[in-house]
């Protein structure tokens, strides 16, 4: 159980770094406007949007990021692909405990 824990884990780690990439890549001119720590949001956050494990509430340091980054700009940038390895429910979950919670009815992903 544990290395499949490990495995998911990195994958979610996997799905992040790639929208970090599409985030702050030069050639996307959309993500040039994204603000925020994102390597951050990957080491600190990631654990608490993955599919797998029960929804836990985020720690300090994953709300510091959350509160610095550009969540409705990162919403344009999870893909299908990023949504198989995190759950979208645990992402609101974890934008609004830690008090910047998603607009009602903007788009995040597919949903």
């Amino acid at each position: 159980m544990a290395i499949l824990m490990n495995m998911n884990f990195k994958m979610v780690l996997a799905a992040f770094v790639m929208a970090g990439i599409l985030i702050s890549g030069d050639h996307v001119a959309l993500g040039q406007g994204c603000q925020g720590d994102f390597q951050g949001l990957i080491t600190q956050c990631a654990r608490y949007v993955q599919r797998v494990g029960p929804q836990q509430e985020p720690s300090q340091e994953c709300c510091s990021v959350i509160k610095s980054v550009d969540i409705a700009c990162v919403c344009k940038f999870i893909t299908r692909e990023i949504e198989t390895v995190i759950d979208m429910a645990k992402v609101v979950h974890v934008a609004a405990s830690c008090g910047k919670p998603l607009d009602h009815g903007m788009k995040c992903g597919s949903k």
